[in-house]
């Protein structure tokens, strides 16, 4: 009995945080709020001018809100984009405030831009591996060449998720040291701020959900690659 109520325990502290992201963004993503006289797109626009960063392009993705330090760009999924809803503004306030960062050179921000790129070079390794592995048994004839598969599985899936956690504080302040101050200089009304918080902090911990869910089948690899 124990062991399923630690089983409960831990598949509720890798997934409930994911879901209550998920839950946050979306409850405030149904309803335009009639006081946005423009759009996600249009508020990122907006802030990166202010900013003297029109350097900076504001685009729809498919791939999640985010800001690409690379080609300069806040990407924002169309419902974000396009939509006047508290969740599409607040979000659009949070990948400006990484452009902000970067705009800046701040240390913890370039840490986080240069672990992305050695986190695409772990993956490359890591598959190479993986493939490599069952030859390297093949030929050495030595079943200690199957760690090759453990050491891949962690430069995969790894590697992503230590970046992911260890730049959190660079997410926080991109919510609550950036974003926030700018909405509450006169873009929300009082009764809109609690909720922007809670969406800042959903933003802020996207990554990180999404880590400690991917931990799971992280450690199910390292399992079934150790039988």
């Amino acid at each position: 009995m124990i062991y399923v109520l630690a089983l409960i325990l831990l598949l509720g502290l890798i997934y409930l945080p994911q879901l209550w992201v998920q839950w946050v963004l979306k409850r405030h993503n149904r309803n335009p709020e009639p006081n946005f006289p423009g759009t996600g797109g249009e508020l990122a626009r907006h802030l990166l001018d202010r900013y003297d960063l029109g350097e900076i392009s504001v685009e729809i993705t498919e791939a999640g809100d985010h800001y690409d330090p690379l080609e300069r760009a806040v990407r924002l999924t169309r419902d974000k984009y396009d939509g006047k809803t508290l969740t599409a503004i607040t979000v659009a306030a949070h990948e400006c405030g990484h452009a902000l960062q970067h705009a800046a050179g701040e240390p913890m921000f370039i840490l986080r831009t240069r672990l992305a790129r050695l986190s695409m070079v772990a993956q490359w390794i890591g598959s190479f591996l993986l493939f490599a592995a069952p030859f390297s048994v093949l030929i050495t004839k030595l079943p200690a060449a199957a760690l090759l598969n453990i050491a891949g599985a962690f430069l995969i899936m790894g590697f992503a998720i230590v970046m992911h956690l260890l730049t959190l504080p660079v997410e926080l302040d991109a919510s609550f040291r950036k974003a926030l101050p700018l909405l509450e200089s006169g873009y929300l009304d009082e009764k809109q701020k609690p909720a922007a918080r809670s969406i800042l902090r959903a933003a802020a911990l996207t990554y990180v959900a999404a880590s400690l869910a991917s931990l799971l089948n992280f450690w199910r690899w390292i399992a079934i690659l150790r039988r």
